[in-house]
């Protein structure tokens, strides 16, 4: 057989065998599988609580954006921009629109929402317009813990403001999510001045950087041309002894801009919001003027200080609207991944999550009573109360097995005999005395007993925690304003 034959068939082998493969997880992408999702939703219901207590209006934008939204809000010299981006060309279609127009994944969420902000014509409208966003976001990046190639984030926007309590809006807001959560941070925070006042600081640096140039990192000689002012972002080790002498912004900035920043941190004070000033802080965008800041866990913040590794950052960004080709708009927002979030609560987290629990299991023994109980299910759900079921177990044993795992308060037991008679047993999975009832006087019999239980401490229910996060007729700051032997936030119970 000769060399060529042979490699072919290796080849053809070759191909079979990756078509027969199934396919996997790719690289830096993650599934979040049911154990995880008792995390996902404690976020959601927390940010989501926080974001109405403070008026902020959901928004949802496309995954798909133009390339150009970023390229021109971000900077060109930004990583986002020159590494990351999942960028590609509109194939080939029948409409003339399309045609090669270059989009990409959205990497972040403050620009899409300036442009739905400017592109929907909310400028109109009385402002600020307060907006708050969830979802996910992509950057191709050497996936690490924490950061996967794929990523979800919440965020925070006010635009149409430009005083300095809108600033310090955003940083309150962002502290009562965290505060929520369990979690203890503090907010490194800094001025970057201006257009007008930085491009003074901006040529400062350049003089200062350019005799060391040499033994700075390749990304640092790159923005020293393209944006020196993202030198100070750098974390490499090679730069930092450079950058620790640096000239500090704070030194340079216009009077206007200081004194914005001072009344941001006035109105701070006056809330006892923790932060700690950074002359260096500056934020990996080019859309960011005046005030920046970070978030770390408080813990880590007095271990390592900046050596650690941030929750976000956030900050002003008066002139994006106009990078993207609208008008002048004054914004401030914010950004956090969830997965570092959620990674964080498993470390250093206060409050204890749970995992879901059901008020009434329903269990059922023979086809009949299974048929009986389908339609109890439904009526038990409708009513609001948590539910649960194992229908495609027959045997009682491992019905309520399944109970117990779901931490049921009461179980339903449906038999033959119960069908006939009209009657069902009610269990209290915690004493484990059951009792035969009319069937007629279940419902009612069913809610005395829960009840008795939440008057005794056991829990408040779903939609009464989901009424406190939207009525503003009641203020709850954190979970420890709710008066229970066993706290709940939003339908998950938590101890402290």
């Amino acid at each position: 057989m000769s060399g060529g034959t042979q490699k072919k068939e290796v080849k053809e082998k070759s191909k079979k065998s990756e078509s027969a493969r199934m396919p996997s997880l790719l690289r830096g992408f993650k599934d979040v599988l049911p154990g995880e999702e008792k995390y996902w939703d404690f976020v959601f219901r927390s940010v989501s609580r926080i974001a109405y207590e403070y008026n902020f209006s959901f928004i949802n934008t496309p995954i798909l954006e133009e390339a150009s939204l970023f390229e021109r809000s971000a900077g060109e010299s930004s990583d986002v921009v020159s590494k990351e981006m999942f960028k590609f060309l509109l194939p080939k279609s029948g409409d003339e629109h399309d045609q090669r127009r270059e989009v990409v994944l959205r990497p972040e969420g403050t620009a899409p929402v300036v442009r739905a902000y400017l592109e929907h014509g909310m400028i109109s409208q009385p402002q600020p317009v307060k907006l708050w966003y969830i979802g996910p976001m992509f950057r191709y990046e050497r996936p690490q813990a924490g950061r996967y190639r794929q990523h979800h984030q919440f965020g925070l926007e006010i635009l149409g403001d430009a005083s300095p309590l809108a600033d310090a809006q955003i940083i309150i807001s962002a502290y009562q999510i965290y505060k929520l959560l369990g979690l203890d941070v503090v907010f490194p925070i800094n001025t970057i001045g201006d257009g007008a006042c930085r491009s003074a600081y901006t040529n400062s640096l350049l003089e200062y950087f350019e005799p060391f140039s040499r033994k700075m990192c390749p990304d640092c000689r790159k923005r020293l041309k393209v944006n020196p002012l993202r030198v100070l972002d750098c974390k490499d080790e090679r730069c930092q002894e450079f950058i620790d002498e640096a000239p500090q912004i704070v030194d340079m900035v216009c009077d206007d801009c200081r004194t914005h920043f001072v009344s941001v941190l006035e109105y701070l004070d006056e809330l006892d919001v923790p932060y700690v000033l950074n002359p260096r802080l500056v934020r990996g965008f080019d859309y960011y003027t005046r005030t920046t800041f970070e978030v770390f866990l408080a813990s880590e913040y007095e271990d390592k200080g900046l050596r650690a590794t941030a929750l976000t950052g956030g900050g002003r960004y008066d002139g994006l609207a106009e990078m993207i080709g609208g008008k002048q708009v004054p914004g401030v927002g914010f950004g956090q991944g969830i997965e570092r979030i959620i990674i964080s609560l498993k470390e250093h987290g206060d409050v204890a999550i749970c995992n879901r629990e059901c008020d009434v299991f329903v269990a059922q023994l023979g086809n009949e009573a299974k048929r009986k109980a389908l339609g109890l299910y439904e009526r038990l759900r409708a009513e609001g109360i948590r539910v649960a079921e194992s229908f495609s177990k027959d045997g009682l044993s491992a019905q309520l097995d399944r109970a117990n795992k779901l931490n049921s308060k009461l179980a339903v037991i449906l038999g033959q005999k119960e069908i006939l008679d009209g009657t069902v047993i009610i269990r209290d999975m915690v004493s484990g005395i059951q009792e035969e009832i009319n069937y007629d006087k279940l419902m009612t019999e069913i809610k005395r007993r829960l009840k008795s239980v939440s008057e005794n401490g056991g829990g408040i229910r779903v939609d009464d925690c989901v009424d406190h996060a939207t009525d503003t007729s009641e203020e709850f700051e954190t979970i420890d304003d709710v008066s229970l032997d066993e706290n709940v936030l939003d339908g998950k119970e938590v101890d402290r």
